[in-house]
Parts: C-alpha cells; sequence; structure tokens
C-alpha cells in the first residue's frame, strides 16, 4: 500500500486483520494474506457514522513492496459517493464499471482492465475475508453477488490488480478487492431514506461493549420499483451481528450475517423491439422473469502476535441458495413456450485460512517472510431447467457437484537500502472435484495443479516517489462441469469436447507513484495481461465452449488531491487495448472489451453543516461482435449529492441520480433473437439495458 508518504517507509498503522459477454444470451464469459494498509485519508465530505475499528503498530509492513495500481480505500472515501445500487460503492476503485443488465437482486455486471468480467469473473471480492466468487455457478463461473453489502459498515476496501500476489489465487488475474468490515461504531445510527420509483430504505447499526470485547448489530431493509413498466418489487432483508476482542494483532472477532432478496426483472431486451413501438424504453418482453437470492454465513478472525511472528487464522461457513428466471431469446429455440429458463444454485461453502509473518534480520538485510495456507470446499446442487412464466417445462440438466481446493503460499520481502526493496512469492494451487449429473455420460472426477510465481521491486523514494515493477503467473478455474462433460445435455447425444479445469494466466506492470506535490497523490500503471484461453459458459445451454488466446495491454492514471482541510478532488484515467492473439478471419476483437474508462469528482464538508459531492463516470463504447463492426453506446453518467450535519447529530441528505437524465444503456450485447412473427431463424441485433432516468432519494439520519 502507498505508505503515509512516498518519500517515507515508516512502520504503518494496521486498522483490521487479515482478511466476455454472450454470442447469446445466458452465455457468460470465463478467461482461460496480509494486506499493507495505510492510515486513512483527510476526512472526505461524507456523514458521519462514528466508526472505528482496532489499531496496532505492524513493524513489519514497511516491508512489503506493493504495484503502483494498488490501494487502500476508507469507509469514509466509499460512502460519500452518491449511488443508485449498492454494488456501485466498487466503483470507488479507479478503473472499475459495476452495471447491472437484469433485476436488481441479481449480482452485478464487472468491467475492469479491458475485461467484461460478466458477474465476477476474474475479479475477486472478498468481504470480512469471506469470498464473494462462486465456483461452477448456475449463472456463470466467478458469480460475485454483492447485494448483501451494507455500506455504512465498511471500514476499508483493500485493491489489488494482477497476479502479482502469492496470497492471491483464483479469480484474481484481472484484480482482487478485499472489504473489511468495522468491528465498532462510535455513534449508533438510524437511516431513513425514500425516493423515485418507489425507493424505500431502513438501516440502523449500533455496538457496545459486552464484557471484554464489543458487539456489533446492524439490520437493513429495502424495497425498490426502478422505472420498469414491470416493477422490479425488490424486497430486501439484510443484518449483521458481530462479537470481537482485543486488537488486530492480538484478537478476534465472530461474524454471522443473513440477507434475503426476491425480485422482478426487465432483462435486456431487443432494441428493434423498442425501435418499432412493441414495448417503451423501458418496457419488459416476459414479465416473469425475476429472482430469489438468499446468503447465511457464520466467520471467525483469529490474530496473535509473538516473538515469532505474526500469525493469522480465518474460517468460516456459507450457506446460499439462488433462483433465476431469464428469458434473452424470447421465441428463438421454442416458438411455442418461449425461450425462458430457470438457473438454480444451492451450496455450502466451507473454507480455512492461515498465515504466519516474521521478520528476520540476515546479513543486515531486514526481511519479512510469509506462509500461508487455504482451503475451500463447495458442495454444490446446481440445474439448468426449461420455463414458461416460472413454470418447469423440462429439465436440461441437474447435477449434484463437490469441488474443493487446497492452496499453498509463500513470499519473502527484503529491503536492501534505504531505496531498493524486492519480493518474491510462489503460490501452488491444487484443485479437485467430483459431478454427479443426471446424465450419467457427463459425470466424472476433475483435477488439476498449477504452480505460480511471484515477484516484485520498488526503488525510491526520491523526492517523495516511488516506482514499481510487478510480474507474476495466476490461475483461473473453470466450471468442472466442462471439465467432465462428454455429451450435450440438451440431446444426450451430441458429443462435446471437455475443457481444462485451470487456465493459465500471466501478467506484468510497471508503474510510479508521486506525492511530490503537495497535497496530491497520483499514480501511472502500464500493464499487461495474457490468457492462454478465454471460455465461454453458455448459461442456457449448460455447457462450455473453448475460445481463444488474449492479451490486454493498458495504462491506468490515478490522482487524489486535498485541494483544502475540507475539500478533496479526485480524477482516475485507463486505457486498455483487448485483443485475440490468434487470427481468426472473424475478427480478433474481443466483445464487450471496453477501451476507455474515466471517472472523477469532488467531496466537501466539515464534521458539522454543509456537505456535498459531485461525480462523474465515463464508459467507452465497447466492440460487440469480433470485427468490430457493431459497438456499443458510451455513457457518460453524473451523480449528485448535498446535505447537512446538525450539531445534535442529525443529518438530512439529497442525492440525485443521473443529474442530467442521459440516455444511454447500462449493459449492451450483440445476438441472435426471435421475437413473434419474425423468421425462424431469428434477427440479430443489439440487446440493452437502459440506464436509469434522473432520479432523486432523501435521507434522514440520526447518530446517537
Amino acid at each position: 500500500m502507498l505508505p503515509t508518504a512516498p518519500g517515507q517507509l515508516p512502520p504503518v498503522t494496521v486498522t483490521s486483520p487479515d482478511q466476455a459477454p454472450p454470442k447469446r444470451a445466458g452465455r457468460h464469459h470465463v478467461a482461460a494474506g496480509r494486506r499493507t494498509p495505510t492510515a486513512p485519508q483527510a476526512s472526505q465530505a461524507v456523514p458521519a457514522t462514528g466508526v472505528s475499528g482496532h489499531s496496532a503498530t505492524v513493524s513489519a509492513s514497511s516491508l512489503q513492496p506493493t504495484a503502483a495500481s494498488e490501494r487502500q480505500i476508507s469507509g469514509e472515501e466509499v460512502n460519500a459517493r452518491p449511488v443508485s445500487r449498492v454494488g456501485e460503492v466498487l466503483e470507488a476503485v479507479p478503473g472499475l464499471i459495476v452495471t447491472q443488465h437484469s433485476g436488481e437482486g441479481k449480482a452485478n455486471q464487472y468491467f475492469l482492465r479491458g475485461f467484461n468480467l460478466d458477474h465476477g469473473t476474474d475479479l475477486a471480492i472478498t468481504v470480512d475475508g469471506m469470498p464473494v466468487n462462486m465456483p461452477t455457478h448456475g449463472h456463470g463461473q466467478g458469480y460475485a453477488d454483492i447485494n448483501f453489502l451494507i455500506p455504512e459498515l465498511i471500514r476499508s476496501m483493500d485493491v489489488r490488480k494482477g497476479p502479482y500476489y502469492a496470497d492471491k489465487g483464483d479469480f484474481a488475474s484481472a484484480g482482487a478487492v478485499d472489504i473489511n468490515y468495522l468491528d465498532r461504531l462510535s455513534k449508533n445510527i438510524v437511516e431513513l431514506a425514500a425516493g423515485s420509483f418507489g425507493y424505500q430504505r431502513a438501516m440502523a447499526a449500533g455496538s457496545t461493549k459486552i464484557g471484554d470485547g464489543t458487539l456489533l448489530a446492524a439490520f437493513e431493509a429495502t424495497k425498490y420499483n426502478g422505472p420498469w413498466d414491470v416493477p422490479d418489487d425488490i424486497r430486501k432483508l439484510n443484518g449483521v451481528l458481530r462479537y470481537s476482542q482485543g486488537t488486530a494483532t492480538d484478537g478476534f472477532s465472530l461474524t454471522a450475517m443473513a440477507y434475503s432478496n426476491g425480485w422482478n426483472s426487465t432483462d435486456q431486451v431487443a432494441q428493434r423491439a423498442i425501435d418499432r413501438g412493441l414495448i417503451g424504453r423501458y418496457g419488459s418482453l416476459d414479465p416473469t422473469d425475476g429472482g430469489i437470492s438468499s446468503r447465511f454465513s457464520l466467520s471467525g478472525n483469529w490474530a496473535q502476535s509473538s516473538d515469532y511472528g505474526q500469525t493469522r487464522l480465518n474460517a468460516y461457513v456459507i450457506r446460499s441458495s439462488l433462483q433465476l428466471y431469464n428469458d434473452f431469446t424470447y421465441f428463438l429455440d421454442d416458438p411455442i413456450n418461449g425461450d425462458q429458463f430457470s438457473q438454480t444454485d444451492r451450496r455450502t461453502v466451507y473454507g480455512f485460512d492461515a498465515s504466519h509473518a516474521a521478520d528476520i534480520r540476515i546479513a543486515g538485510i531486514d526481511t519479512q517472510t510469509r506462509v500461508g495456507v487455504q482451503t475451500r470446499y463447495d458442495d454444490i446442487n446446481v440445474g439448468l431447467f426449461k420455463t414458461a412464466q416460472r413454470e418447469i417445462l423440462s429439465t436440461v440438466r441437474n447435477d449434484q457437484v463437490q469441488e474443493g481446493s487446497v492452496a499453498l503460499w509463500a513470499d519473502s520481502t527484503a529491503r536492501w537500502t534505504d531505496w531498493l526493496r524486492t519480493t518474491v512469492g510462489i503460490r501452488e494451487d491444487y484443485f479437485a472435484g467430483h459431478v454427479l449429473s443426471d446424465a450419467p455420460q457427463n459425470s466424472g472426477n476433475a483435477q488439476a495443479a498449477m504452480t505460480s510465481p511471484k515477484a516484485g521491486i520498488v526503488l525510491g523514494p526520491w523526492s517523495r516517489t516511488e516506482f514499481y515493477g510487478n510480474v507474476g503467473f495466476g490461475l483461473h478455474s473453470n466450471d468442472i462441469r466442462g471439465a467432465t462433460i462428454t455429451v450435450d445435455p440438451n440431446d444426450k447425444m451430441t458429443p462435446l469436447g471437455r475443457v481444462p479445469l485451470l487456465v493459465r494466466s500471466k501478467g506484468a506492470e510497471l508503474g510510479i507513484r508521486s506525492k511530490a506535490i503537495d497535497g496530491l497523490t497520483s499514480s501511472l500503471a502500464v500493464f499487461v495481461l495474457d490468457f492462454d484461453s478465454e471460455l465461454l459458459f453458455v448459461g442456457d445451454a449448460g455447457t462450455t465452449e473453448p475460445s481463444r488466446p488474449s492479451r490486454r495491454v493498458g495504462v491506468e492514471w490515478t490522482n487524489q488531491y486535498r485541494l483544502l482541510p475540507w475539500m478533496g478532488l479526485d480524477f482516475d484515467l485507463a486505457y486498455t487495448r483487448a485483443g485475440f492473439t490468434d487470427f481468426d478471419p472473424i475478427g480478433n476483437f474481443i466483445p464487450g472489451a471496453p477501451a476507455w474508462v474515466a471517472s472523477g469528482g469532488v467531496t466537501f464538508g466539515r464534521d458539522t453543516g454543509w456537505f456535498g459531492s459531485l461525480r462523474a463516470r465515463y464508459f467507452g463504447p465497447r466492440p460487440l461482435i469480433e470485427d468490430d463492426s457493431v459497438r456499443s453506446l458510451s455513457s457518460f453518467i453524473v451523480n449528485a449529492r448535498a446535505g447537512y450535519k446538525f450539531d445534535n447529530g442529525m443529518r438530512l441528505q439529497l442525492d440525485v441520480l443521473n443529474l442530467f437524465n442521459a440516455q444511454t444503456n447500462q449493459i449492451e450485447y450483440y445476438y441472435l433473437s426471435r421475437l413473434p412473427g419474425e423468421p425462424i431463424d431469428g434477427v440479430a441485433d443489439r440487446h440493452v439495458h437502459p440506464a436509469e432516468p434522473l432520479a432523486v432519494r432523501l435521507t434522514l439520519a440520526a447518530t446517537f
């Protein structure tokens, strides 16, 4: 992480313990430790929730090299942003776009470093040390549903990009975001919000001392219809209960979370249906689409310091379920009943993560060596069914899957001089599992292992500026059903080839970070990221298709400027050139891969009085097919916030979303679909999910 100043490398204060779009709808792109936090930035103009966490000094933190793209984002920064959906708080990550192409209960769609990451592929997300990404998921590999997040509880988000970190493995090749929750609040808080299109939210959170520890509790209830002709009818309940004791380096926490959601969804619709007036801009072509999801978890974190170093343990159990009803092609596959299908995923996840860090001085060289083990086991029932108006017509496939992984990792950081630090690391991943399918031909076992070396170097500081170099090998796991499949589940006869369980990635990054100008932190990173192959999981057919090797080359420029003690500015710009690296006459453009992404804003305010924020986000056009002959629209959306914090702890806040009422789309695809009366082979067309129009939300909050 960025030190307190690039010109200094003192011990830092630790505030917590460790922790491509479809060719046709339903296809989902699948490509082939210890944090080093910094002190929070100067107060953002954010409603004061009175949050706090553990703190302890760890001298070895100063030895950990970093990359120019690595960053810690405070909870205050996150909550200062006006957002339309909870997943958008992750757009605090420079270069990350978070959008939606369906109902608000479904996982978001993510774009980062030239990737259309679908619902989470190659972006590893954790909350309180628990993984969010789900392998072998009913709606796409790496599915990461963040709707259970309560933003007011976020203490920090740790951001790392690229396959350069020994303690990061599956799903982390493009990036990793570790979201850390608070242990306590200095003041309890109650919030009530209401706004356009039936938006209602109530949230309460508080903490109290119990014995030698602290009990924190939070509850959230949300209802929302959206601008859609068929109301979303969101019904979300969310809760957190947490007991903690001690400090980040000598203490523990136990956390229980519960989340439930039900919704209707207006999925992406054929542009021609809007153009012909068959539906309005916010209309639906199947009013029975939607879903139900739930997530329950229990986790524990434990840390202990001794003369022999720092030990951390994390264990969790997660029970999650999802049932989706989608219809992307209308009457293409079934001209009589329509093409709606249901995807189900019910699983129990068990995991354990342990690490030990030891500081050793060898021949006058300060070093820190870390070793760790990570295990995960998923017990999954996953199904795909043809439906009409949410009634099952037939089963495409229904599988019982047991999938597990074990990883051993180690790295060592050495400070050779005052201006030179290096890290070398290695990671060994082993994956294995069993598929019991309703089609015996698709049952079987699969296993694979992969070794991933890593290295990094930091030069400086000189004039409060440091230079970084990182290189590493990574991996991505694929849906294990693709590694055991032999026949098409639709007809149980057509032979299909198997795909590898693990796919290699490799990347490198050069960067610079500087605080040469007082108040300004600026970083520039140039990167390259290769995959041996990218794969498509065909969600509406239950099969996996191999695709082609790819390369992404890009640059990211990130800036935070503290203009005044009560005002901050930020600006991020990213460009990526993405393409397949082999030759194919259909073209070498990767569908859905964004080139230009930019965001920026101003945030102001003090502990009391007026506060506000104005934020803009640009999402550039993307190729929708391999020859780049069809491209998406760009989008430029501005959100605003203004409010007043009273001396008695009350806060009144107004958010205006899509301030200039931009008529653009959240997401676009290009594929075949068929409306009634159209040719039996279907029509190739854009399929879009429009951005929501201008909306206002008023929040009244009190702390006590």
